[in-house]
């Protein structure tokens, strides 16, 4: 049995030994992965120096890191965590063996507060509203979709496609995880604080916006039917409201005034009626497709 540590960093040289001494510590017959993304100071030479494998990707961005060691790393069991020492690595062996004991493809840890100031209100917001979001659209068990400390299998990580280039990549993680209905579990974890002098490279508005951004996408690309039928139902309420005055004016003196606005309600009937025929079209497509990849996921050998 191998078990992959894969940890995405930039920039992370005040944390990163401790973060991989831990997991020496604690997951001893683990490989640790350490991905450098473009970092300006020692965080490779640290990792390297620490005994990590150093590889490096140069696209810029979360995303395109974890997308990177999907595909390059081999083993049975895969555990990814943040290079900023703000988890708690000794839940990391339980973590794996949910995976194994209860043949799980995600485990995800919750984030647990040790310290009112280690999670900014703005983040914590957004989480709960992203995370809510996506519970409500895709029926998620998960209480914490943004955390980055995830165990995951083979299976899920060999039939993942990663289209994301930053922090959006756990609203896509969580979501391939519902949409092939895989075995879940959420477990807590302690959350502490960063190092004096490190930054969290996670931006409250602009990565909140790119993760919501990224929510319509899957939206319109995982439940086309729902988002196109929304759009016809808002345009046929439009051309009710407009058509009402002018069938009660007909009733009241036998005329039709407003021609344009009748033409106004056929273009909007038009574009309602094409919504819904596209909003179908799309569903059977999006089922076939959702189809191949579950094909995918249960043709991979999990250890």
């Amino acid at each position: 049995m191998e078990i992959a540590v894969l940890i995405p960093c930039y920039n992370e040289e005040l944390s990163i030994q401790q973060v991989i001494l831990d997991f020496q510590k604690f997951l001893p017959e683990a490989k640790i992965y350490v991905y450098d993304n473009n970092s300006t100071d020692k965080t490779a030479e640290i990792a390297k120096k620490t005994g990590a494998i150093v590889r490096a990707e140069s696209r810029q961005g979360k995303g395109h890191v974890v997308y990177r060691m999907f595909g390059d790393v081999e083993a049975d069991y895969y555990l990814m965590v943040d290079g900023d020492g703000t988890y708690d690595i000794s839940m990391a062996p339980q973590m794996i063996n949910i995976l194994i004991n209860e043949r799980c493809d995600l485990v995800n840890g919750k984030r647990i507060e040790s310290d009112i100031d280690n999670y900014r209100q703005g983040h914590r917001f957004g989480n709960w509203m992203l995370t809510g979001l996506v519970a409500s659209i895709f029926s998620a068990q998960f209480s914490d979709m943004l955390s980055g400390y995830k165990a995951f299998s083979k299976k899920f990580i060999k039939s993942f496609p990663s289209l994301s280039k930053g922090f959006e990549i756990e609203t896509q993680i969580t979501i391939h995880a519902l949409e092939m209905n895989m075995p879940v579990r959420e477990i807590n974890t302690k959350y502490a604080n960063r190092l004096e002098g490190s930054e969290s490279k996670l931006s409250t508005y602009k990565d909140g916006f790119k993760i919501l951004y990224a929510i319509l996408l899957l939206v319109i690309r995982e439940k086309p039917f729902i988002f196109f039928g929304l759009i016809s139902a808002s345009l046929s309420a439009t051309m009710l409201l407009l058509f009402i005055p002018i069938f009660i004016s007909f009733q009241e003196t036998g005329l039709v005034p407003k021609f344009p606005t009748l033409i106004l309600i056929g273009a909007l009937g038009t574009a309602s009626l094409i919504c819904i025929v596209t909003g179908l079209i799309t569903e059977s497509l999006t089922m076939a497709r959702k189809e191949l990849k579950r094909l995918t996921y249960l043709s991979i050998k999990q250890e």
